[in-house]
């Protein structure tokens, strides 16, 4: 069966890329960009002072490790296992000063109606505190379970990317899931906040 023309041509830059056609990494970079920058949103925040430092920072480093792609994994996810390590080394860096924050969400006109507009600040705060519970964890646990859950890598996947047999990527999921539960299960405001509704 054939691969459809955007990933036939992801792949086809890629290994061009990595073999140091320079046109060929231009186009691939052009490519895997607008889902670098979703990918780092995701893991940030769109509104995080970080996240256009953090998409820059993957797209040079992207450019620099394309000698070591070997296709094992697809470029996009090659990319978002880059993406993934800046974005929790940003999030480590910046701290704890940014805890409690709805992520800058403005809610003015953006809902019809009172309810919906709670609904959504509250999947904001949701998500905020998952990014700072990650970057908690060590950084490979973060890394895997940010690719596995965050960016919806199947296993396989996430394996291919991080370079790591799949039974590594079981074990860091299950020892991240573990510390978090301890986290949450040991603070009552996360345990309501993110109970499931």
């Amino acid at each position: 069966m054939a691969l459809p023309a955007p990933l036939t041509s992801a792949v086809s830059l890629a290994d061009a890329a990595s073999r140091g056609d320079t046109e060929a990494m231009a186009k691939l970079l052009k490519l895997l960009a607008p889902g670098m920058i979703r990918a780092a949103q995701a893991l940030l925040s769109r509104t995080h002072p970080d996240v256009d430092d953090v998409a820059q920072q993957s797209m040079i480093a992207l450019v620099q490790a394309m000698p070591t792609f070997r296709g094992e994994c697809s470029p996009a996810h090659f990319a978002n296992s880059i993406v993934a390590r800046y974005a929790l080394a940003a999030r480590r860096r910046r701290g704890k000063s940014e805890a409690r924050t709805d992520d800058g969400v403005e809610v003015d006109g953006l809902f019809s109606d009172a309810q919906s507009a709670v609904d959504h600040v509250m999947a904001e705060r949701r998500r905020g505190a998952i990014r700072e519970l990650l970057a908690t964890l060590p950084e490979n646990q973060a890394e895997t379970l940010a690719l596995r859950v965050v960016l919806g890598m199947s296993l396989g996947e996430v394996a291919s990317a991080t370079g790591v047999p799949l039974n590594t990527v079981r074990s860091r999921i299950r020892l991240a899931r573990e510390a978090l539960m301890s986290r949450i299960e040991a603070n009552p405001t996360l345990l309501e906040l993110l109970e499931p509704r």
